[in-house]
């Protein structure tokens, strides 16, 4: 009987060994455990974008402790779990348009009211995504999977995932992570570039003071941007429609209440879900492979395209411009839509040139801009690659 007993507590204590992380643990696993950690200490460290790196962070190591697969309903990807049901705002697209939505209830349109022209700026650094879109095709990825790669360049996380659930869904963890990664990278990636690219008269170029905005151009600004943009571009309606209505919910003056919960716990709790599920997402056996590397690296390109192209139309716009109406090519690089962190760039950069040039504001321009244009160029894609 006592034979019997040890070896029925034998047989149980090795099945509960072989369903613990330690016997089913891979390399891989190890290596995005080290990646989560990583993610973890930029964040908190050195303060790289900490609402979406600890969250992401955290949400790699809990897609990569490993377990049996054994029907037991906790992976995202096992259809029916918990993290798979969360996962579903990634995967469907329902996370991207309320943080957009946020995001136009936290922005000040102002600086690209009173100097429209910025708006050529946030358009040509749109040139990254379409420019890393080609390179991929060269590179041999299917055009939808291209497409979803170019839109790193915009800097933009909710974009890119959005775009990467409609057209390659299976690529969604590596483009996530890469461009959330990237817009991280911000204050490291950019001015190397835009120092290299303009000489010291042009860092030193004052731009005129914006013109104070009326109430009534902020009120009119997102309701004629959302005719203009969805008529134009109707497949990027769920994303410009829900960040127009955000702008006019803070502009409007009489639905703060609404605002405030738009850019307040409602984009909180979307960015935490959002940030933790696209982390889970990279469970060893989906994320490591060469593709994702593929798309790191072209990623990468695409937002160095994306910011100088910024920075060289600003040159050549210069040349039809008057003295006295020139803008700063240190702008440029806040074209991308890594909203305010490439405006503080472009300010931080020209403060060390002339302590007294404050470029913030004219900065904020193409920087909201970029915001637009990402969401038209994903529509873009979107209509001519579903």
């Amino acid at each position: 009987m006592h034979e019997s007993l040890f070896s029925f507590l034998g047989e149980n204590l090795q099945m509960f060994l072989s369903y613990t992380g330690f016997a089913n643990i891979t390399f891989g696993h190890f290596v995005m455990i080290i990646l989560g950690l990583i993610a973890i200490y930029l964040a908190i460290a050195k303060e790289f974008e900490p609402m979406l790196l600890i969250p992401i962070g955290f949400g790699i190591l809990i897609g990569n402790i490993p377990f049996m697969d054994a029907g037991l309903q906790i992976g995202i990807y096992e259809e029916g779990s918990v993290l798979n049901i969360l996962y579903q705002g990634v995967a469907q697209g329902w996370y991207p348009p309320i943080i957009f939505l946020g995001i136009g209830a936290m922005t000040d349109f102002s600086a690209l009211i009173s100097n429209p022209k910025l708006m050529l700026i946030g358009a040509a650094a749109q040139f990254g995504i379409f420019g890393a879109y080609m390179i991929a095709l060269q590179m041999g990825f299917e055009p939808n999977q291209a497409g979803a790669i170019g839109i790193i360049g915009g800097a933009d996380g909710p974009t890119a995932i959005f775009l990467a659930s409609k057209l390659a869904p299976n690529l969604m963890g590596a483009i996530a992570i890469s461009a959330y990664s990237y817009m991280a990278l911000v204050p490291i990636i950019q001015p190397p570039f835009m120092r290299l690219l303009t000489t010291k008269k042009e860092r030193l170029i004052r731009m005129k003071s914006p013109r104070a905005v009326s109430q009534t151009e902020k009120i009119v600004f997102p309701i004629v941007g959302l005719l203009l943009t969805c008529f134009l571009v109707p497949s990027g309606l769920p994303l410009l429609g829900m960040l127009f209505f955000g702008n006019l919910l803070k502009e409007s003056g009489v639905t703060r209440r609404l605002a405030e919960t738009a850019r307040g716990p409602l984009i909180d709790t979307i960015t935490i879900l959002l940030g933790v599920t696209v982390g889970a997402s990279t469970q060893a056996t989906q994320f490591l492979t060469a593709s994702s590397i593929k798309i790191f690296a072209l990623g990468a390109l695409s937002f160095v395209i994306a910011t100088c192209a910024g920075i060289l139309f600003v040159k050549f716009f210069n040349i039809f411009l008057k003295e006295g109406n020139k803008i700063n090519p240190l702008i440029g690089n806040s074209g991308v839509s890594a909203v305010p962190d490439s405006a503080r760039i472009s300010h931080t950069v020209g403060l060390e040139y002339d302590p007294t040039n404050y470029l913030l504001m004219h900065a904020m321009g193409p920087n909201v801009a970029g915001v637009i244009g990402s969401a038209v160029a994903a529509g873009i894609l979107l209509g001519f690659l579903m």
